[in-house]
């Protein structure tokens, strides 16, 4: 009986761990801003070390968040500032077998440092929109003129 009561509680202490994993994904995807991605966490082997999560967009800022991770931190953050598309390219070799067809890699650069991410074709023009543009009054944004109106004159 012992043993029947152990496996029990190891079967309920598993679900509840998935369960709270699906859960934390659906916190992150309620508040929008949120896309799917896939970024390359390791490089020894050739098309492999790819990382399945959500990114969220929150101002200058993507934050990467693993899929099957109870962290509330982002494994990585992108400023928008910092970053530059190096290469954009179809997923070759065994990239094909972790991620959908239709999906677009991706090379990004920042400051000394160079990795891939992957996304949805869709995604990818919302993305390079969002790369592309500014807040106003943020430093490289154009700030719009105030109109002049012009005085009438007295005669």
């Amino acid at each position: 009986m012992r043993v029947l009561e152990v496996f029990g509680i190891c079967v309920v202490a598993l679900i509840a761990l998935l369960f709270a994993i699906f859960f934390r994904a659906r916190l992150f995807m309620l508040g929008g801003g949120t896309i799917r991605l896939q970024v390359r966490v390791s490089t020894m082997i050739p098309g492999r070390g790819w990382s399945t999560g959500i990114g969220r967009f929150h101002g200058d800022e993507l934050r990467f968040y693993r899929m099957f991770s109870l962290a509330f931190r982002p494994k990585r953050v992108l400023d928008r500032a910092d970053l530059v598309i190096e290469e954009r390219r179809v997923p070759e070799g065994p990239e094909r077998l972790t991620m959908p067809g239709h999906w677009i890699v991706l090379r990004l650069s920042t400051r000394g440092d160079q990795f891939d991410i992957a996304m949805a074709e869709s995604t990818v023009t919302g993305f390079l929109s969002w790369l592309e543009a500014a807040p106003p009054g943020a430093p490289g944004s154009v700030a719009p003129r105030p109109a002049i109106h012009p005085r009438p004159i007295d005669y």
